[in-house]
């Protein structure tokens, strides 16, 4: 937004893109404004106010409790000011607009290859994958903050319409290296000395393989944690262990013999993926778009 548009609004902007970076001069570069900029306009928003949004300590700050108030609130308005700007573009070019929708890391994943086919058939649509984690998504997506959502789970909310879009499954796999790799079957109990490598985001998933070593009475030694897929497949690949990880992140180094999958008969567990939305809101003709595509 330009900076002779409604004070209200640009602050609301500035503060939001504080709060996001962390940072006076990071907000300042994403804002393409100067430093001083960014810190008077929040001292007049909080002027108007009437409250102290960030307290700033000598090397960080966090935000006060009508700090976190008015970011909930800002977030709402910016998106309102988008929703606005997307449905004006609309009106005079059908394929134009914007489009957000929020996905965890392995949804993002799959979402690749639509999003290539959709900017082929809508190019002049501009696309943001949100990552936020899947426990968060419903609630984001009722808020505003997203116009699509991404899951690998059915919220079973009235609010929320929930589409089946993939069938995806947990592989576990090993490097070419590994002992195992030249089987295709293994039972779980050879299963019980591996070292596993797991993502340290709590999922329905991780709980649910932790539940089924525990009940066929399996030790599962999860001695390396990491944060991202990408990382666990890098240390699969070098052999430092073994990972379940869903099937449609493995496929290209499952093909390309970079890893080796195999079956656990005990551990056939499947994942659903769902494309969701709200119930009463309208789409925008790029969310149907989108919904359409991969529908």
């Amino acid at each position: 937004m330009d900076a002779s548009g409604p004070m209200e609004l640009y602050a609301l902007e500035v503060f939001l893109t504080i709060a996001t970076e962390k940072s006076f001069s990071r907000a300042a570069q994403k804002l393409y404004r100067t430093q001083p900029a960014v810190s008077l306009a929040l001292q007049r928003l909080e002027q108007e106010l009437g409250e102290k949004l960030i307290d700033r300590g000598p090397k960080d700050f966090t935000l006060t409790d009508a700090g976190r108030t008015v970011l909930d609130y800002a977030y709402r308005f910016l998106n309102l000011e988008q929703e606005l700007g997307n449905s004006l573009a609309e009106l005079r070019d059908k394929s134009a607009g914007r489009l957000t929708i929020g996905a965890n890391e392995s949804a993002a994943l799959y979402l690749l290859r639509h999003i290539e086919q959709y900017r082929e058939l809508y190019p002049k649509v501009k696309i943001t994958i949100r990552r936020s984690l899947s426990s968060r998504i419903p609630a984001e997506l009722l808020d505003g903050n997203l116009e699509l959502g991404v899951l690998s789970y059915d919220p079973h909310d009235d609010r929320i319409r929930a589409h089946k879009i993939y069938s995806d499954a947990l592989a576990l796999v090993v490097s070419p290296k590994h002992r195992l790799s030249h089987r295709k079957n293994v039972p779980m109990s050879e299963l019980g000395e591996e070292t596993f490598i797991a993502h340290n985001v709590l999922s329905p998933y991780r709980e649910l393989v932790i539940r089924v070593f525990r009940e066929h009475n399996v030790p599962l030694q999860i001695d390396i944690e990491m944060p991202t897929i990408e990382t666990i497949r890098k240390l699969v690949q070098s052999n430092l262990g073994v990972a379940f990880l869903p099937r449609m992140c493995v496929e290209q180094e499952i093909d390309q013999k970079l890893l080796h999958e195999v079956h656990v008969k005990e551990m056939l567990l499947n994942r659903n993926i769902f494309l969701i939305h709200p119930t009463r809101r309208a789409l925008s003709h790029a969310a149907k778009a989108f919904l359409e595509l991969v529908g």
